[in-house]
């Protein structure tokens, strides 16, 4: 299969997106640590609204329609996650740097998948890649939040920790996106389909099993509604579309 006209520009806008985006936790919550932890859970609970919503009513039911087996591949994606989530946390030790280097480990992991999820998404159409995008962008903000606290938390100086969050949490992004897109772009809608199976079960546990607990962590009042605000926006974005 030939990629889409245009489709690795939009790629490339927001993996560069994602990048800025990043960035932007990491020197909010460097220069105004109240206000970006305050935030948090807000954009959290947003962006997973987003996240459990594209799978769920589009990315899923149109992988399954390009190939029969993607719900197979969905569950494989799932417990990728899962299962890479509980080694790192086997891995992470009490000591406060072995804690910190670990757990950005896993972060960087994660963000290297989100720019593979740019690529399989928006190679299968604009839609189901501007809605992945979308949610995926959002939770930027956060995961340069998170990166770089868990890095404070390693006993390493502020400084450091807001240069290592960049590389690890925004710059793998893009690198994941492009050393994905050739081979992606040469595949049938069949395989395709297989991966994009394989993204829905990736955003189905970001969202349900890693932001929503993250943000849950957090005491506020309305972070239910930020949640069903970003459920709307992707039902709206959907069936505006569908029109």
């Amino acid at each position: 299969m030939v990629a889409l006209p245009g489709t690795f520009y939009w790629i490339a806008a927001f993996a560069i997106v994602a990048v800025l985006v990043n960035g932007a936790g990491i020197v909010t919550i460097s220069r105004h640590r109240e206000w970006a932890e305050r935030s948090l859970p807000y954009l959290m609970c947003f962006a997973a609204g987003i996240l459990i919503t594209t799978p769920l009513i589009h990315a899923l039911p149109h992988a399954v329609a390009n190939n029969a087996a993607a719900g197979f591949t969905a569950l494989t994606g799932f417990l990728f996650m899962y299962l890479s989530n509980q080694v790192i946390r086997h891995r992470t030790g009490e000591e406060p740097l072995a804690f910190g280097v670990t757990a950005a480990e896993g972060i960087g992991i994660h963000s290297l998948v989100d720019g593979v999820v740019y690529t399989v998404t928006f190679n299968i159409s604009l839609l189901t890649g501007v809605l992945a995008g979308t949610g995926l962008v959002v939770h930027e903000f956060a995961e340069g939040v998170i990166t770089y606290l868990v890095l404070l938390k390693g006993n390493v100086t502020e400084r450091t920790a807001a240069m290592y969050a960049f590389v690890i949490a925004a710059l793998t992004t893009p690198i994941g996106a492009f050393v994905a897109y050739p081979l992606v772009s040469r595949l049938g809608r069949s395989d395709l389909g297989l991966m994009l199976g394989f993204v829905s079960g990736v955003l189905i546990y970001v969202s349900a099993a890693h932001l929503l607990p993250e943000a849950q962590s957090y005491e506020t009042d309305h972070s239910m509604l930020a949640l069903l605000a970003g459920v709307g926006l992707a039902l709206f974005i959907v069936f505006a579309r569908s029109a």
